[in-house]
Parts: C-alpha cells; structure tokens; sequence
C-alpha cells in the first residue's frame, strides 16, 4: 500500500470517529435538555392551575362576603319589621322597650357586688373570734379572763 492512502483512511477514519464522538455528545447533553423542558413544562402547568385555585378561592370568598351580607340586611329588614308590627300591635311598654332595644329604668339589673369572705349575717374567716371555741368557766364568769384557745 501507498503511504499516502494510509494517510487518506487514517483521516477519513479520524473525520468518522469525531462525527460518532460529536452525536454521542450531543445526544447525551440533548437528554438534560429535554428533561429540563418537561420540568419547565410541569411548573409551568402547575402554575396555571395554582392560579385557577387562587381564582376559584377568591371567587368562593367572594361570594360568601355577598352571601353574609344579604343575611344581614335581611335580619336587620326582618326586626325593623318586628318593630314595626309591634308598635302596632302590642300594647305592653315594656315589650315595646325591649323590642326597642331600650331597658326599662324601673327593673333592676342585678350589678356584680365586690366579693367577701363571710356570708350575710355571720363572721367569717376575718372575724376577729373565727376558730376561738369559747368555753364559759368558773374564771371567765368571775371577772379573769384567760389567753384564747386555739
């Protein structure tokens, strides 16, 4: 053989040899490509759907704030006409004040008293005989007392 045909298929066999290296690289780095874009596919999907939870949710909250406040006006329309019908129907004043919403002056309302440690018409355990047992003797009766007993 030729020296220079050795070089020709040594060249040709080098071209070929880069050719298959090159499309092996390629299709190995081509590989995280395509599985970034089917991760970048994925976010993007649920993207788009935590959106539409966000839409629904705001849509929901929405429509119980109008909910809540027709059940306001309603029950305020439905005790102005409680109040209404009873001006004109009910001849009790106290009711008519209840109704109102204005006590009557004349009942008592029962005030939170101050608390106490003894109940109504005894001494309790600030009293100054609390746990003394009083005997009467014959010393006591004369005149001399003695120190309390505990």
């Amino acid at each position: 053989m030729n020296e220079s045909n050795i070089d020709w298929i040594l060249a040709i066999a080098c071209f070929l040899a880069g050719i298959g290296i090159g499309a092996l690289c390629y299709h190995l780095l081509n590989a995280n490509v395509a599985r970034n874009q089917k991760v970048r596919q994925r976010l993007a999907e649920t993207e788009l759907e935590l959106n539409q939870v966000k839409d629904a949710l705001n849509d929901h909250f929405a429509k119980v704030a109008d909910l809540a406040s027709s059940i306001q006006r309603q029950s305020h329309d439905l005790e102005q006409h409680l109040i209404h019908g009873a001006d004109k129907l009910v001849d009790d004043l106290k009711l008519k004040r209840r109704l109102h919403g204005n006590q009557d002056e004349s009942e008592e309302v029962d005030a939170p008293q101050v608390p106490r440690d003894y109940a109504d018409g005894t001494g309790g355990t600030l009293a100054e005989d609390y746990g003394i047992r009083q005997r009467k003797t014959a010393e006591q009766q004369d005149g001399t007392l003695q120190p309390p007993r505990y």
